[in-house]
């Protein structure tokens, strides 16, 4: 193997081991915490879309892929993709009512409404997916059969229809990008007015607060602005499309669990408390 073909394969396999291990620890404690704070929650389904993400892209930077894998791996792509947009949504809204009204904040964020915010992300990104899928399988590709990419996704599948995709490509940008741009808007006014509203607060508190809303506008830079270059714009080739493709795909679920457990202390305190209660099972075995 040459040293080329060895750098594309251990590139791709060691960010691939390295997020999948730092995901499953973070995932892992989930199952072990049974009272978990609610971001704390928010971040462990986060972590757990990274590890269904990761396969449906890695595994597949390969020479050759069918048209049936394709729209497979696009599905995936965009399901997880929309759950982890409409996921940051809800966690900007669970911390504007935890700073905005902490006294009610465990009566209004219960575990019940954390559920069913949840399981309304997961059905908006199925929705969103199959709406991609959709729209694409009804395009007639007659050649050529090679992507502009090391992924499957709508721009590069777009651009090897035999037709005319001026309307296709409009309506996906008005399904991708807009959505991907007005979420991203909303987000950072959200934040923005939470920040403002951190005027009032003590020190202490003010602190507290902006560490946790730094690793979410960390996490929510890393995610939506890839997608907004992507999506966002008529789909033609740039320069630095496949540099933002490989950010977006591998390098941010690789940094996102460093930066939920290194920014945020509530889920360092979880992962201490779950550490210790097992030290202490574990304790009288040993004797």
């Amino acid at each position: 193997m040459s040293p080329k073909n060895w750098t594309q394969v251990t590139g791709p396999l060691v960010v691939y081991v390295v997020t999948t291990t730092g995901n499953l620890l973070i995932t892992g404690f989930s199952w072990m915490d049974q009272h978990p704070h609610t971001q704390v929650f928010f971040l462990w389904n986060l972590s757990f879309l990274e590890l269904l993400l990761m396969p449906a892209v890695v595994p597949k930077m390969l020479p050759v892929i069918s048209f049936s894998g394709c729209l497979t791996q696009l599905f995936f792509f965009h399901f997880v993709g929309g759950i982890k947009i409409f996921l940051l949504t809800v966690m900007a809204y669970d911390r504007y009512v935890a700073i905005s009204q902490p006294l009610r904040y465990m009566l209004i964020m219960n575990r019940t409404v954390c559920g069913l915010l949840v399981a309304a992300s997961w059905v908006g990104g199925f929705i969103h997916s199959i709406a991609q899928v959709g729209l694409t399988v009804q395009l007639p590709f007659c050649g050529p059969d090679k992507l502009d990419n090391f992924y499957c996704d709508v721009p590069q599948l777009i651009k090897l229809a035999c037709t005319d995709t001026f309307v296709l490509e409009l309506l996906m940008v008005s399904n991708n990008g807009l959505v991907t741009l007005m979420c991203f808007l909303v987000l950072l006014g959200s934040y923005t007015a939470l920040l403002v509203m951190l005027r009032s607060h003590s020190r202490e508190g003010r602190s507290k607060a902006l560490s946790t809303c730094a690793s979410h506008i960390a996490v929510v830079t890393l995610i939506f602005v890839p997608c907004v270059y992507i999506y966002a714009r008529p789909f033609r080739t740039f320069p630095m499309d496949k540099v933002v493709s490989v950010l977006y795909t591998m390098v941010t679920p690789m940094l996102n669990p460093a930066i939920y457990t290194l920014r945020n202390k509530e889920v360092i305190m979880a992962m201490k408390k779950l550490w210790r209660r097992q030290k202490d099972l574990l304790g009288p075995l040993e004797h």
